[in-house]
């Protein structure tokens, strides 16, 4: 049973490794002037496609954009686990065909709430 978790330890080692080797590997190579450090004004301006921005640099998106993401990623979750239902679906007999049912039912509720709140509908 010690050998399961000590999987999880060495995994956990070399995550920590790696991420801190990932943060320090660029302070490292400037400190040995590998990767050298010029600012510079031009540098640090906003470029935008090669040319100055007009206006404001920060623009808002707007919001529909994150609930046509949600209901994508909605429908994303189901299609993850209608499959692997619908592949072992002989062996889950009926239990396992109305769990998915449920959650095919879940996920219609919220998109019909979605529909109605017209959130679907782009202004």
């Amino acid at each position: 049973m010690l050998a399961n978790y000590s999987y999880i330890a060495l995994f956990l080692i070399v995550a920590i490794f790696f991420t801190v080797g990932t943060l320090l590997l660029p302070l490292s190579l400037r400190f040995i002037h590998i990767v050298p450090h010029k600012p510079n004004p031009t540098k640090s301006s906003t470029y935008e496609c090669g040319m100055e921005t007009v206006g404001r640099t920060w623009v808002q998106f707007n919001f529909r954009y994150y609930f046509y993401a949600l209901i994508f990623l909605a429908l994303d979750i189901l299609v993850v686990f209608l499959y692997p239902w619908a592949v072992g679906l002989r062996q889950l007999g009926s239990f396992g065909f109305m769990a998915m049912l449920i959650f095919i039912l879940i996920i219609a509720i919220g998109y019909i709430y979605a529909w109605k709140k017209k959130v679907l509908e782009w202004k």
